[in-house]
């Protein structure tokens, strides 16, 4: 589940680094996401991508209800509380609620602009304009709003999963451990910082 879930945090900046293009106006945008839906290789990446998300969820889902079943009908009576402090501790507690609210945003997203640009590029039919599609529909404040609040899951379980995974691949000493932390929290916030600024930026400009 560790390389699944990096291996989504580097689609998720790559998606943002090429959708924050649309800060240069309408042209850039365009392109961006004419190369996208035409490049062949991309293309190939697609099912990777949505394999590497079905193996990502559905071990998590395997993972959670073995804990389940391990622990039984009554929950840990005591034991050593969580030495991870604060927001982290909070994200810990909650990956898969976390996991379910980005999963269900994600459901909405493709429904909204990847069906409607990249699907019919595969399928010969005729795609929405993206830069229209994506300035009109996150720049409705409701969408806007809903948008906002799926990056900050996002960040929450990003914020753990980061370092987390990497502590799972065996990078787990007491001096590596803490910097990995704190990069996964800058890391985070900065992809929290790139999509919500595209979202401000459709609201306003």
């Amino acid at each position: 589940m560790s390389v699944t879930g990096l291996f989504l945090i580097l689609f998720l900046t790559l998606h943002v680094t090429a959708n924050l293009t649309i800060l240069w106006g309408q042209e850039a945008y365009d392109a961006v996401t004419e190369f996208m839906g035409t490049n062949p290789v991309i293309q190939l990446v697609v099912p990777v991508l949505a394999l590497g998300f079905v193996i990502h969820i559905g071990y998590s889902l395997i993972l959670n209800l073995k804990n389940l079943k391990a622990r039984g009908p009554v929950g840990y009576a005591g034991g050593m509380k969580s030495r991870s402090a604060g927001f982290d501790r909070r994200a810990s507690q909650n990956m898969l609620v976390l996991g379910i609210i980005v999963l269900g945003f994600l459901v909405l997203h493709l429904s909204q602009f990847w069906i409607k640009m990249q699907w019919q590029h595969l399928t010969g039919g005729d795609p929405e304009n993206g830069y229209l599609l994506v300035t009109g529909y996150l720049g409705t404040p409701w969408v806007a709003i809903c948008y906002i609040a799926w990056f900050a899951a996002l960040w929450f379980h990003i914020s753990h999963g980061f370092w987390s995974a990497f502590q799972t691949l065996g990078l787990s000493n007491r001096r590596i451990l803490p910097v990995l932390r704190i990069v996964s929290m800058i890391y985070s916030s900065l992809l929290f910082a790139g999509f919500t600024v595209i979202v401000i930026w459709c609201m306003f400009f």
